[in-house]
């Protein structure tokens, strides 16, 4: 059985399993073994030197924007008229086959944006080139993710749930928890408050799932078994995130005003 496979395996377990107080050690275990699993998915193939045509951009300038969105919803245009770097646009999907760099000049800063071919659904499980574009995210020091004003909350979702699939936070800060690997002395688990999501029991489980014996912890906050696991994997990355909705044109007044009102979002319409 492949690792995505696993992966469909395990979620379907815990889509079957009730959650309460009697289930959530297993659960945690389940997600555990889901963040290892991923993690495996990541790594490049045996063999392979990594990358892609299109994807090996050096880095340029003072700071790295990354232009994320679904196919056909209107990244290449603000690229061009940014920038000035003309990247093929057009109704149709799939336009952005590799990734194009251009440069926005801002007082005396250059900053590098990216726009990335359009992700789709299953592109954590490295379908549609999506393992290159996450690659190339992760390297940005922001993210842009384009969004059509008409179908927004929908894509907006789809998109969060494959960054975080692939270790990519937006908008969050780390965990406030101290997580260290020790040679001996078995496992020292402290909280500095009362814990709500997590206990010793369930803290030992995800420990024992890594195959971690000796560790300390410590618990500065109220945080949940996903902050936990992301702790302990180590890989992921913090970022900011400004969320663009694009063609604003094609929906009501009432909507872009409710749109222009959300948090880290900008409203536009390219034409």
């Amino acid at each position: 059985m492949g690792i995505i496979e696993k992966i469909k395996e395990i979620e379907a377990e815990m889509a079957r399993t009730q959650k309460n107080k009697a289930t959530e050690y297993h659960l945690g275990q389940l997600k555990a073994k889901i963040a290892k699993l991923r993690t495996q998915l990541l790594e490049p193939p045996k063999g392979s030197s990594g990358g892609g045509e299109g994807f090996e951009v050096t880095k340029f300038g003072h700071g790295r924007v990354a232009l994320i969105g679904f196919p056909s919803v209107g990244k290449s245009t603000p690229l061009t008229m940014l920038t000035g770097t003309h990247s093929e646009a057009a109704s149709y999907e799939f336009t952005t086959l590799t990734c194009i760099p251009g440069i926005i000049h801002y007082n005396d800063t250059k900053i590098q944006l990216l726009d990335l071919p359009g992700i789709i659904e299953g592109a954590s499980e490295g379908k549609g080139r999506g393992r290159q574009v996450i690659a190339v995210a992760k390297s940005s020091d922001i993210v842009l993710m384009v969004l059509d004003a008409s179908k927004s909350e929908g894509h907006r979702q789809i998109l969060t749930k494959e960054l975080e699939a692939v270790g990519l936070r937006l908008n969050k800060r780390p965990p406030q928890i101290y997580f260290k690997k020790k040679k001996t002395g078995g496992i020292s688990f402290n909280s500095t408050l009362p814990l709500t999501h997590v206990d010793e029991k369930l803290c030992y489980q995800i420990l024992h799932e890594y195959k971690i014996h000796n560790a300390e912890i410590l618990f500065r906050e109220d945080a949940t078994v996903d902050d936990l696991i992301d702790v302990i994997e180590r890989n992921r990355k913090y970022m900011k995130c400004v969320y663009v909705y694009n063609k604003i044109d094609v929906i009501g007044i009432d909507d872009v005003d409710r749109l222009a009102r959300q948090p880290n979002s900008v409203v536009i319409s390219c034409n």
